[in-house]
């Protein structure tokens, strides 16, 4: 059965995706004016920012980093909000005695931002973010930091999120995935992954969760 939920954050919980996009064609508009469209943007969406911009140009990447994240920070309260269903989803989980934890790519304090300003910290037991782990996702190392914060076992958590660094992490830390319908990168490339679960909503996350009770 599953006792642990870890989410992304970032396209997850919160739709940041207008904050995302704008950050990142202000920054290479800055640089590289119109060569980048909006395909190319979404593409970027789940790395970290420095495997994004090094793609770009190494040379400039520590350059682009601060701009975006002048950018990114002076637009956040503006443009973030929480996805539909999401608050209700964690009550009902953190009500029904799931340890749920936030497993994401952005810095601590941007995380703690978004969080306090949709008002949803109090629902997690854990906050793992890249100032945390020496490997980010896909690899195995965040996920299995928030599991061994929540006392949790691999085959009674599951990793919620919308990007393919996701579900890999997921994967290779050898828990249940579900992918969030909702996703920039689109429905068909997740489902290519083949994550345990596909969320049109985030409530359905709760009839999961309850049905689950076979191990991995």
């Amino acid at each position: 059965m599953i006792k642990t939920v870890l989410f992304d954050l970032d396209g997850t919980l919160i739709d940041t995706n207008t904050l995302i996009l704008t950050s990142f064609q202000y920054t290479l508009d800055r640089y590289f004016p119109g060569e980048f469209t909006r395909e190319d943007l979404i593409s970027f969406i789940g790395e970290s920012l420095e495997t994004s911009f090094n793609r770009v140009s190494p040379k400039l990447t520590n350059e682009m980093v601060a701009v975006y994240r002048d950018h990114n920070s002076r637009y956040h309260d503006k443009l973030v909000k929480e996805f539909p269903y999401v608050r209700e989803t964690l009550s009902t989980l953190k009500r029904e005695g799931y340890a749920l934890g936030v497993v994401s790519t952005k810095r601590r304090d941007m995380v703690e931002r978004g969080l306090n300003l949709t008002h949803m910290a109090d629902f997690f037991g854990t906050v793992v973010t890249s100032d945390d782990v020496k490997h980010l996702k896909p690899d195995p190392e965040p996920v299995e930091r928030a599991m061994n914060a929540l006392s949790a076992e691999r085959d009674s958590t599951i990793m919620v999120g919308d990007s393919p660094s996701d579900i890999l992490a997921g994967e290779n830390a050898c828990v249940r995935t579900a992918a969030v319908g909702w996703s920039l990168k689109g429905r068909t490339m997740l489902e290519r992954l083949n994550p345990d679960y596909l969320l049109n909503t985030m409530n359905d996350l709760v009839g999961i969760v309850h049905a689950v009770d076979v191990p991995l």
